[in-house]
């Protein structure tokens, strides 16, 4: 055995060791949920086998909530482009990711533009570059299945930065009071638009009074949209999403 193999096997052992000890990012690994989101996902791919899906928009409960407080707001303004909704409640970048790759949710179908918004629900277990890492794995993702869509990505939403429980009394929640990981991670997933098939939208200020607070009338439990805040929504991004249909 000579010094040169020698001097590589250990290079090797070491590149293999140093891999071994690097932590692993959650938010790109994906990972797939049981019971009532499997039941949900199962529900898209038999909507998924229809076709005729010009618009996809994928995401957690916000998204999922098009069918609740968004729903007549959805039939107004996106039923009419062909939009299907593939939001899962409790999503978090590491499920959406595998829904679209071991789960195959975009076979049979070929969508002109997604709308993706993701990420809230990471907050309290990654930091904002792992939380924008799983949005960047996912654009990848939906790009390399589909080079021909293009993909909104839009920031995630403001939200108040303590738990729903202890906000219940709450009519409004000041901006110093509002989740801080979320600007950040904001910023870096602005760098995916490349201005051409991927293009970024933050919409987050739309949903904040005069102060910068986000108050019940808009989020009701300040991070789940009411009827008037699915509103700014569609009104926010129908028409982007209309001149990306062209």
């Amino acid at each position: 055995m000579t010094r040169r193999y020698l001097a590589a096997a250990l290079l090797a052992c070491v590149a293999v060791g140093l891999a071994a000890a690097q932590p692993r990012n959650s938010a790109t690994t994906p990972e797939e949920r049981k019971g009532g989101p499997a039941q949900r996902h199962e529900k898209f791919l038999e909507r998924a086998k229809k076709g005729h899906v010009d618009v996809l928009f994928l995401g957690d409960s916000i998204t999922q909530g098009w069918e609740g407080n968004g729903k007549d707001v959805w039939a107004k303004h996106f039923e009419p482009l062909n939009t299907a909704n593939f939001g899962i409640g409790g999503d978090r970048t590491q499920h959406v990711l595998w829904r679209i790759t071991e789960g195959k949710e975009l076979e049979g179908i070929d969508p002109k533009v997604a709308v993706l918004m993701i990420g809230t629900n990471n907050a309290g277990s990654n930091s904002a570059e792992e939380i924008a890492d799983g949005v960047e794995a996912i654009v990848k993702e939906l790009r390399r299945q589909k080079p021909h869509m293009k993909v909104l990505v839009l920031g995630v939403f403001p939200r108040s930065g303590k738990p729903a429980k202890d906000l219940k009394d709450a009519g409004r929640v000041g901006p110093d009071e509002l989740n801080t990981k979320l600007p950040e991670v904001n910023k870096r997933i602005a760098k995916l638009d490349d201005g051409k098939m991927v293009r970024y939208l933050d919409i987050g200020s739309k949903f904040l009074d005069k102060e910068g607070g986000l108050s019940k009338e808009i989020m009701p439990d300040f991070l789940h949209l009411s009827k008037k805040g699915y509103e700014i929504w569609a009104e926010a991004v129908e028409g982007p999403v209309k001149e990306m249909l062209k």
